[in-house]
């Protein structure tokens, strides 16, 4: 009995991992066995990279606090602790918004804290 291979789902798989290699440089994007060291790399950094986003935008937030907290006479810190202790309910991506864009507003949180 003659050895039977399973074309149809060998190349599916292939033209599976060269679709996902797609735009990539050299022989990464059309030769199979590199391609998929490739992709596989490819697919780890964008996992990790999807938790290094929100560690690196939480830092954004915290840089653009501090800085604005100092400019109302006080720190990032002190701040923080005001806004629990006066149970205000801000999370920093919205203060850092209003830093940014609407300073009269964040001074108004801050004097609210620290009373």
């Amino acid at each position: 009995m003659p050895r039977s291979s399973n074309l149809v789902a060998s190349r599916r798989r292939r033209r599976k991992i060269l679709q996902q290699a797609k735009g990539y440089w050299g022989k990464r994007k059309n030769v199979y066995t590199v391609a998929i060291n490739a992709v596989e790399k490819g697919l780890l950094y964008s996992y990790r990279d999807r938790r290094v986003r929100k560690r690196e935008f939480r830092k954004l937030w915290i840089a653009r606090i501090n800085a604005a907290a100092r400019l109302n006479g006080t720190t990032y810190g002190k701040l923080i602790h005001a806004l629990k202790v006066n149970q205000i309910e801000l999370n920093r991506k919205m203060l850092a918004e209003m830093a940014v864009h609407d300073p009269a507003a964040f001074s108004e949180v801050v004097k609210k804290a620290a009373s």
